[in-house]
């Protein structure tokens, strides 16, 4: 060493003895001030040795890390930033390698003196010789699994710009053969968390990678990810989202991050990885804004496979949707993922051909959905408060997309909530956590309500009712805006309106300010000039007074009522219902205003009464007593006549109305009535009682009056009603001055009369049931009188229906089939229960005592026939008919009313509570009329005396049939689904064991597979009582009645497992072959029933078997069926008479199939476009689901090409022929899509198909396009025959647009197997027919008509000829012209294309391709 201060001698001599390392770090000192060229002794390559030689004595100093950084970084800074010797370049390069070799060996600290020298070795890279880049990347890359700690990977920065500069180096030989190596070696080395992180920070260097080993790359990145520290997560997406920004894989990026943060580590919940994931959010939303491609690269993903949907994917799409440009996308990206998982579970669940597996694996793809949205909803309560606006807009998308997503019925399936209660979960949800999202809902809903569209409010509504329920507290937060909102009742849809009102009634409650608004709203719109307005207005009174009897065990003004702290008893009795008036007293003066509205606000006043009764009994008296005096007008004791029905009409603008519904009014009254409590001798037990205290006697004793007046006038209206005659009633009515107007007002009259006796029969029934035997016979007169003075109305009202505009059904329906046609005019939905004033209870009672009268007259039949009174007989046979068909039409009436009734009605349990005792009644009754097969004989010979009472009797058995039809579709939809079923399966019939299981075995084929009760109840169902019904009818020939009978089996047999239903369908598919049925409908029925209950695969076999049955019964020649035999011999249903229908329904199922093959076809390419930018494959070798439903969907779409075949060699009729030519045309483009799919995209192997795939391509082939294009040839041929006939011209129209759609879908089909057959070298279309081979051509209908004799004779001539070649061209350009709607018939053929040929095919062709050059295509390649 020298001293401090003396230059070296080696400065100026280059032969001078060696200097020290002192003296270098002192020169490199004094140069770094004082600048200069670089020493000359770094230009001599003989001192290299010597500098390295320092570098190693220093890292065995007793402080190494500054003693070698020191010595390194002095060298370095005298090395010029440019060098232009060769020598200092090779010094550079020596000292690298000797510091990597201390670095690797550990000779010196890794620590911030290392960082600091490998920082200024990453500067002058570039000035290393190229020849020992190679030895620099191997040092650093086999040190890459001791990479442990963070300050272990520091000479990682230096090897990405080591890499680059080998691959641009020409110095090296075979340099990119070495960097391929080299990245492969980096991509096969273990990971640690630390290296995976600095590689990540290091990722945007390393653009030179291909595309290839960027995916290997950022495979190991997330695969990696989970085994990081969670607080580097952020970090490491940071960088890839930069990387990604650069131009690094943007695709792979965003899908490793969403997926890796979403599915491998989103089962992490803890509010740690909440938090990261809050921030990484950040990030991306950052990112997008930055560069928006970024944010098109996450709706790609998304919109390829919606299955991606997780958590975190919902959030990001949240985030992003707050940049204003991806807004409308990604709202209409999360709709579409939430709609999807909804309808395919929904069709996967009525596809019979789809595994079980798969249907569960749809249901969990559902559930996983909903638990995905609202888990995204929970957590934005952890640090992601700018997503909320995005929730709020999502949540009310999906309460407007419900009618959209027809997802009616997943409420009940599988516990799926459905989008409307999604919705709703999403914002109560946000409601709850985030109270700065409150205010921003509310203004929505307020937004919403008040939209033009009242299904879309009505949810809304529902919403709203729901936050009330559930938060009234916060609610009462936003009362202000509430009241605002109802300052547009008026304005309001009349059904929104009430149901805001009535979702707004639990807040009531607890502000007394919102119930005094609500009020003055509901009086203001009283007055207003709208009746449905009006009729809103009295709906919210009769609910605002329903909520205030409900009991209040809380509210928020409940302390200021009790200053005084009341004793226990009269808190009790504070808040039980009924104990006080409330607001009854309050606003029983508006309903009393309502006796002088219209007609339909009086309906709905009168219904509310009987509601307000029901939920509290003291309130009837008051009732009554403002009812009595408005009575009276139309109710005179002192008049002969008794009625004043003629005061309930008015003249308006020369047209008679309903100004009082008498009717209504009465049922009201007789409702409240029988609802008053009653002793053991059936007489009122006490008075009625009324709100408030009175001090007199006389008061109470006015109020009992009234009621006591109110049962002795329906008592007299009784008694009118049955000794009076109709003109003594109505007599007055026809004392007017124009005859039209009189006549029309009669028949008003006769129809307000009708609902009265309808009242009076209800009061009748009920007291019949509690009556002595001997009373009995007296009140079922008085039911027979009443229904023959029914009757005797209702066929005076349909005489004159049409020429006074009333709308009516049939001469069998009752009369207030009137109001049902107002609903569907736009009045509230509650209107048609204020006209059926018949209860089911009362109809059960009636139905009884009918099947009663039936019976007695069948058993005096032979008395009366001996004693000679044929007269009597047939009058008192006439009249249980009529009372018979009365009660089926108003049991019919009620069944379907039952179901527009709410639940929540407190009117529904007196009205329709006994519906489902009606089973067995019904089922007695259909026995009951049905006639004996041993009296069939004497049936005929009084067939021309009794006609009239077969016809009434058929009519009877039919509307009976047709209401245990209805009561079972009720029964079955409800929670107790079986209690119809065991009512009638107790009923004692003659049971027969099916002809197709023996006697013996009968019991055990019974119950045998059946599982759980419900199944059993059915199946013993439809064996005892079903079937031994169903033949008798059948042999009856009851045709009518049988088909209602197909509709309950086929009702009952969904319920069933596929065993049951298998066992039911072979059942009636041997009825098909056994009986000889005439009936086209019933044959029909049968077929269709057959193959909708057989299940996958024998349904098709069956059709399958069917349609070679009725090929096989004609014959080749014939040009009708009419030639055929009378019965097949295999399946004695298809005869002439019934070939058309059968040959129909057969078709209508095929093409059920083929719906579900297109949703199959759909799901299967979504399925390849996962497997398409899937990372790995499935390690496990499992099949996937794309590969199982690829396997099904191709044996199904051969089951259907072999269902189809039979049908081209049959001469069908023009509808099933026009059917066929659009159902061959639909299933083509499926099968078109099929191969598509199996076309690799560009830049991916090409797999062989499948075998299932090429058997039903050949099938395809061989067994219909062929037989196809002969089937087309010999309907054109037939079109030219009879060119004259009628109707001609609009039936080769008609097929002039069915057969350029199918012979486009049949060349664009063999199009894509021709692109398949070159890429995998399997010739698909060696079965395939030449073009030229077509015998016929698209007929022009103006041209068919002006061509002549020779012009037939030409047409049919040699296929070959140029002319025909030529014909054949110019069907394929008008085949062409129409590529772009058939290409846009399916969502499939629109989405886009993966890959540049898949776009290429998408886009419209101008041309098709020649046929001939197709097969030459496939010729040569054989």
């Amino acid at each position: 060493m020298t001293t401090v201060g003396a230059e070296p001698q080696c400065l100026h001599n280059p032969n001078a003895p060696p200097f020290t390392d002192d003296d270098i770090i002192r020169l490199a000192q004094k140069q770094c001030q004082t600048g200069g060229s670089p020493p000359p002794f770094l230009l001599s390559p003989d001192s290299h040795q010597s500098l390295i030689s320092y570098l190693h004595a220093r890292s065995t100093s007793s402080s190494p890390s500054s003693a070698v950084s020191e010595y390194a970084v002095s060298l370095l800074s005298l090395i010029p930033p440019s060098p232009h010797s060769p020598s200092i370049s090779s010094l550079l390069s020596s000292i690298l390698l000797a510091y990597i070799d201390l670095y690797n060996t550990r000779k010196i600290p890794h620590d911030s003196n290392s960082l600091k020298t490998i920082q200024l070795f990453a500067l002058n890279i570039q000035n290393v010789l190229d020849r020992d880049l190679p030895s620099i990347s191997e040092l650093i890359i086999s040190n890459l699994a001791r990479v442990v700690e963070p300050d272990d990977a520091q000479l990682l920065k230096l090897l990405p710009r080591c890499l680059e500069l080998i691959s641009k180096s020409k110095e090296i030989e075979e340099g990119e053969e070495y960097l391929n190596s080299a990245l492969d070696r980096i991509l096969m080395c273990n990971w640690s968390k630390v290296l995976l992180v600095n590689m990540v920070s290091l990722i945007r260097e390393f653009s030179f990678m291909d595309k290839n080993r960027r995916r290997e790359f950022l495979e190991k990145v997330f695969d990696g990810m989970k085994s990081v520290d969670l607080q580097d997560i952020p970090s490491l997406a940071y960088q890839l989202l930069v990387a990604a920004s650069k131009g690094f894989s943007k695709r792979e990026v965003i899908e490793g991050i969403v997926m890796s943060l979403g599915s491998k580590m989103g089962s992490k919940v803890t509010s740690t990885m909440r938090q990261v994931e809050g921030t990484v959010l950040l990030h991306v939303n950052f990112a997008v804004k930055q560069d928006p491609s970024l944010g098109q690269e996450v709706l790609a993903l998304l919109k390829s496979d919606l299955t991606a949907l997780n958590h975190f994917t919902m959030a990001v799409l949240l985030s992003v949707s707050r940049v204003r440009r991806f807004n409308e996308s990604c709202m209409r990206v999360m709709k579409m993922a939430v709609l999807s998982a909804y309808r395919d579970y929904k069709l996967a669940r009525t596809c019979k051909w789809l595994p079980e597996d798969l249907k569960e694996k749809y249901l969990q793809q559902a559930k996983m959905v909903e638990k995905t949205v609202l888990r995204a909803v929970n957590d934005s309560n952890y640090g992601r408060e700018h997503v909320v606006p995005s929730i709020v807009e999502f949540g009310f998308l999906l309460l407007k997309s419900v009618d959209e997503a027809n997802s009616k019925g997943l409420e009940d399936s599988h516990h799926l909530m459905g989008l409307d209660i999604l919705g709703m979960e999403i914002l109560k949800t946000l409601f709850k956590i985030h109270d700065m999202s409150r205010t921003e809902i509310i203004e929505q809903c307020r937004f919403h309500i008040l939209s033009p569209s009242p299904e879309q409010s009505k949810t809304i509504v529902r919403f709203v009712g729901l936050l009330v329920l559930n938060f009234p507290y916060p609610m009462l937060e936003h009362v202000s805006r509430l009241k605002e909102l109802l300052d547009y009742f008026t304005f309001m849809h009349s059904t929104i309106s009430t149901c805001l009102i009535t979702a707004l009634l639990p807040l009531t409650k607890f502000s007394r300010d919102l119930q005094d608004y609500i009020i003055l709203v509901v009086r203001k719109a009283m007055f207003n000039r709208e009746d449905t307005v009006r009729v809103a207005a009295i709906n919210a009174v009769i609910e605002l007074i329903l909520a205030d009897k409900q009991p209040k065990y809380d509210g928020l003004f409940s302390f200021q009522e009790s200053s005084s702290q009341a004793s226990c008893s009269q808190q009790q009795d504070e808040i039980l219902p009924g104990n006080n008036a409330g607001l009854f007293p309050e606003l029983c003066g508006l309903l009393q205003r309502c006796l002088y509205q219209q007609a339909k606000v009086k309906e709905i006043m009168y219904h509310g009464l009987v509601k307000l009764v029901l939920v509290d009994p003291l309130v009837a008296g008051p009732i009554f007593e403002f009812l009595l005096p408005h009575s009276l007008r139309f109710f005179q004791e002192d008049s002969g006549v008794g009625l004043n029905i003629s005061s309930c009409l008015k003249l308006v603008n020369g047209k008679i109305c309903v100004d009082e519904p008498l009717d209504c009014l009465l049922s009201c009254i007789s409702r409240i009535l029988l609802l008053q409590p009653r002793d053991r001798n059936g007489n009122a037990a006490e008075k009625w009682a009324c709100f408030g205290f009175s001090l007199s006697q006389e008061n109470e004793a006015g109020k009992a009056i009234s009621a006591d007046s109110f049962s002795c006038s329906l008592q007299k209206i009784r008694k009118l009603l049955r000794h009076r005659k109709m003109e003594d009633i109505f007599g007055e009515v026809r004392d007017t001055s124009s005859e039209s107007v009189g006549e029309q007002k009669q028949q008003y009259c006769a129809f307000i009369m009708s609902g009265i006796i309808q009242v009076v029969l209800n009061n009748v029934a009920a007291e019949l049931k509690m009556s002595s035997d001997a009373k009995k016979v007296d009140l079922e007169r008085e039911i027979v009188d009443l229904v023959n003075l029914y009757e005797s109305l209702h066929k005076g009202i349909c005489t004159s229906k049409q020429g006074h505009g009333i709308r009516r059904g049939n001469s069998k329906a009752i009369a207030s089939d009137l109001v049902l046609h107002d609903i569907g005019s736009g009045h509230v939905k509650l209107t048609h229960d204020y006209r059926f004033f018949l209860g089911v209870s009362s109809i059960h009672q009636l139905l009884l005592t009918a099947m009663n009268l039936h019976s007695c007259n069948c058993s005096n039949d032979a008395t009366a026939s001996q004693g000679h009174s044929h007269c009597s007989q047939s009058n008192l046979l006439l009249s249980s008919t009529k009372l018979m068909s009365f009660i089926l039409n108003a049991c019919l009436r009620q069944m379907k009313s039952s179901l527009l009734m709410d639940r929540s009605d407190p009117t529904r349990n007196l009205i329709y509570g006994e519906t489902m005792k009606l089973g067995a009644p019904i089922l007695k009754l259909v026995l009951l009329l049905m006639p004996e097969p041993n009296l069939a004989g004497d049936q005929a010979k009084k067939e021309a005396k009794g006609r009239k009472d077969v016809e009434d009797r058929k009519d009877s058995i039919h509307l009976a049939i047709v209401c245990f039809r209805e009561l079972i579709n009720i029964s079955l939809k409800g929670p107790e689904q079986n209690c119809v079923l065991e009512d009638c399966l107790s009923i004692s019939t003659s049971v027969h064991a099916p002809e197709h299981v023996d006697s013996e075995d009968y019991e055990h084929h019974l119950v045998s597979g059946t599982e759980d009760q419900n199944g059993k109840s059915k199946m013993a169902f439809l064996q005892k009582v079903i079937k031994p019904l169903f033949s008798e009818l059948l042999s009856a020939s009851y045709f009518r009645e049988v088909q209602i009978l197909c509709d309950i089996v086929l009702i009952v047999g969904d319920k069933l497992p596929n065993e049951r239903r298998s066992s039911i369908a072979d059942w009636v598919i041997s009825i098909c072959k056994n009986s000889r049925i005439a009936d086209a409908k019933v044959a029909k029925c049968l077929v269709m029933l057959g193959l909708t209950l057989k299940p996958p695969p024998d349904d098709l076999l069956v059709a399958e078997a069917m349609a070679t049955q009725m090929l096989n019964s004609t014959t080749s020649d014939e040009t009708c069926i009419s030639g055929m035999s009378e019965f097949s011999d295999r399946y004695s249903i298809i005869n002439p008479t019934t070939f058309a229908a059968a040959a129909s329904s057969i078709l209508q199922f095929i093409e059920s199939v083929i719906s579900d093959v297109q949703w199959a076809t759909a799901k299967l390419k979504t399925c390849c476009i996962i497997t398409k930018h899937t990372f790995s494959l499935d390690q496990a070798g499992e099949k996937s689901r794309g590969s199982v439903l690829e396997e099904i969907v191709y044996l199904r779409a051969e089951a259907v090409v072999k269902a189809l075949s039979p049908f081209m060699g049959m001469c069908l009729k023009d509808p099933q022929a026009e059917q066929l030519l659009r159902l061959a045309a639909r299933f083509y483009k499926q099968l078109a899509q099929m191969s598509k799919l199996c076309i690799s995209p560009k830049g991916c192997k090409q797999f062989l198909p499948t075998l299932a795939f090429q058997k039903l391509v050949e099938i395809t082939c061989r067994q219909l396009t062929v037989p196809l294009y002969n089937f087309v040839a010999q309907m054109q041929q037939n079109q030219l025959e009879n060119e004259r006939r009628k109707g001609v011209m609009n039936k080769i129209k008609r097929e002039n647009r069915c057969i350029p759609d199918l012979i486009f879908q049949i060349e664009d089909y063999e199009k894509y197997l021709i692109t398949l057959t070159k890429a995998t070298k399997v010739n698909l279309l060696r079965h395939a027919k030449r073009s030229t081979a077509r015998d016929f051509r698209i007929l022009d209908p103006k041209k068919v008509a002006e061509k002549d004799a020779p012009a037939h004779g030409e047409a049919g001539g040699n296929n070959s000829s140029p002319g025909q070649n030529e014909l054949c061209e110019r069907s394929e350009d008008d085949e062409g012209n129409n590529s772009d709607n058939a290409e846009s018939d399916g969502p499939v053929a629109a989405e886009a294309s993966e890959s540049d040929d898949e776009a290429e095919d998408l886009a419209p062709k101008a041309k098709r391709v020649k046929r001939n050059r197709v097969v030459e295509d496939s010729d040569e390649e054989v």
